[in-house]
């Protein structure tokens, strides 16, 4: 292969069709759009998506059903027995994001028990599940939120 004899695939490029050009093109007159009809007018053609000719549509329809939250991509979950894997002292959000713990778009962080602890933590704007935080407890730790 050289450069000097690239060319596009068989069928990549069409001609651009000519339409309003005379009766012998194939497109002339109404030029491909039939008679009359929205689809026969400039600027006319475009139906919205889901309109069903005016007959109550389909996601009208139906019933709404349940609930998405929108804090819930904000909100994270971290077992306790990945805190394990910390060095002892101080742990805060930012520093479970470093960790990797916690992806960067996260505003809440709530330590779920499972697994245990031995290292002494301090929790700092991280809050933690009931059984969680007695572990920690055991363990020599605390939280403040």
């Amino acid at each position: 292969m050289r450069l000097n004899t690239l060319q596009p695939g068989e069928g990549a490029r069409t001609e651009p069709k000519r339409v309003g050009r005379g009766i012998g093109s194939g497109l002339g007159k109404t030029c491909g759009r039939g008679h009359k009809g929205s689809f026969a007018r400039s600027g006319k053609g475009k139906i919205k998506a889901g309109f069903e000719g005016g007959q109550m549509p389909m996601q009208r329809r139906l019933p709404k059903i349940g609930f998405r939250s929108t804090t819930a991509k904000e909100s994270v979950e971290v077992l306790l027995y990945a805190l394990e894997g910390l060095e002892a002292g101080e742990i805060t959000i930012t520093s479970l994001k470093e960790a990797g713990l916690v992806p960067t778009n996260a505003k809440k962080v709530k330590v779920v028990k499972k697994g245990d602890v031995t290292k002494a933590f301090t929790l700092k704007g991280v809050s933690a599940t009931a059984g969680a935080k007695a572990a920690i407890e055991a363990a020599g730790g605390s939280i403040s939120e």
